[in-house]
């Protein structure tokens, strides 16, 4: 990479508090310290930790992790009865302490580099308001999730949408009056804080969902000339550091496109009988998995959780020549660019869609809250590589999803000529955005623009 002259410019980093929002901003940092960039990347020491200890498939040259103390708070056990992670928002809130610190640490950058550039998230809005009083100090909003769920969410407030957008963008449901109190207070925190972005990033590239990458440009150059940056996807086209976890040596010994990956993320968690229903279905798909079993996490994940996601009895003894149950952290990009995973069953969370979609697997989708319906659409309805589990989301869940209906969905996309189509569909979309990350030339754009501001 081009050496951008180190002394000069260093770009800081503030992730939310949640392995989602954890995670794209620790590939950006990846990312930029290539171009010899120097990364400083902050936050509470507990969520410091979790971000290095579950990264995976790639090495971080050049970051510096700043962890700041904050003071203690709650870590309840996740409820399977809400799907909004509801345990995270005591370690959402605490990080409001961290304004400032952050501040003083800024302070300590502005007069060791003739520019700094903060790229926060767009919840962590409070803790980077004071930026404005340093001169040399340029702030970045980034938006975590799609931008599609982003034109969603703004789309009653654009009259003059094409045709081709406002179909699809009306179907997906408001989140105004869904969040607890807590969250809600949370939220009104951050965007009622000082504004302080000169642009916005977002995880994501034309070859996804260009016409809405243009919308929002768009609509935010008209709100203050704000320009946009969608440099992702942000995690790697190629896996450089690789694990020797034991389901990808069960992998290597599957047929091709034969494995179904089923994983629903960090913030969830089942009841019992819903997870009795899923181990029915793929028992009798007939079908080979991978299966994460993991309960969601607390806000501190190095809380103990006393809680397990529980399996019916004797289901792993009657499964164990086609499936495997994995209750660790597992190495989900490896697993996706496996040549024998065929399908993904996910919350479709941004990341685990944007894996999916670089590795060129078709998803079957389970939305569970915030930003994950919208990207379930986007997945299934826009994109066209997707069987949708829970076709109709609603705020108050879908009940019980029964083994049927995990049967069927599991079949039509393993092994029908539908899913078939769409394999053939993600493989070519996945070869594209591959080749849209590998040339980079929106991330090349973006250091060119800070480094010569």
């Amino acid at each position: 990479m081009e050496n951008h002259n180190s002394s000069q410019v260093t770009v800081v980093m503030v992730p939310l508090a949640a392995q989602g929002h954890l995670n794209q901003l620790l590939h950006l940092s990846r990312l930029v310290a290539a171009y010899n960039i120097p990364v400083h990347y902050v936050g509470a020491t507990t969520h410091i930790r979790q971000a290095r200890l579950r990264l995976h498939g790639c090495d971080l040259p050049n970051i510096h992790f700043i962890e700041f103390p904050i003071p203690p708070f709650t870590t309840p056990p996740p409820d399977h009865s809400l799907k909004f992670p509801t345990q995270l928002v005591p370690a959402l809130t605490a990080t409001t302490h961290l304004r400032r610190p952050f501040h003083a640490f800024v302070g300590g950058l502005s007069t060791a580099f003739r520019r700094i550039i903060v790229i926060y998230d767009a919840l962590m809005s409070y803790v980077v308001q004071d930026m404005a009083s340093f001169p040399n100090v340029h702030c970045y909003l980034f938006r975590s999730f799609s931008c599609f769920c982003t034109c969603a969410w703004e789309a009653q407030k654009w009259p003059d949408l094409p045709p081709a957008a406002s179909g699809i963008l009306n179907q997906i449901p408001s989140v105004k009056g869904y969040y607890s109190k807590e969250f809600q207070d949370f939220l009104d925190l951050q965007f009622g804080a000082n504004k302080v972005s000169c642009g916005e990033i977002i995880n994501s590239c034309s070859e996804i969902e260009g016409l809405y990458l243009d919308l929002w440009a768009q609509g935010i150059y008209k709100k203050g000339g704000l320009t946009l940056w969608a440099m992702g996807p942000f995690n790697p086209a190629k896996i450089s550091r690789k694990s020797d976890h034991e389901c990808l040596k069960w992998l290597n010994k599957q047929p091709q496109n034969s494995v179904i990956f089923i994983s629903f993320g960090t913030t969830t968690t089942f009841s019992e009988e819903q997870m009795g229903e899923i181990a029915a279905g793929l028992e009798r798909s007939k079908q080979r998995f991978i299966w994460v079993v993991r309960g969601a996490d607390r806000g501190d994940i190095f809380t103990r959780n006393s809680q397990q996601q529980l399996l019916p009895e004797g289901f792993e003894e009657r499964v164990k020549k086609r499936g495997i149950v994995v209750r660790e952290w597992a190495p989900q990009m490896e697993i996706l660019g496996h040549p024998s995973t065929g399908g993904f069953m996910s919350h479709c969370g941004w990341n685990s869609c944007l894996e999916s979609i670089t590795s060129g697997v078709p998803m079957a989708t389970w939305p569970m809250h915030s930003d994950q319906p919208a990207n379930a659409v986007l997945v299934a309805r826009v994109i066209g590589i997707g069987v949708e589990v829970v076709e109709t989301w609603t705020r108050q869940g879908t009940g019980v999803v029964e083994g049927g209906r995990v049967e069927e969905v599991v079949k039509r996309l393993m092994v029908s000529t539908e899913g078939e189509g769409m394999r053939k569909r993600a493989a070519e979309l996945g070869a594209r955005v591959r080749n849209s990350i590998l040339q980079s030339r929106q991330i090349q754009a973006f250091i060119a623009h800070i480094t010569n501001i």
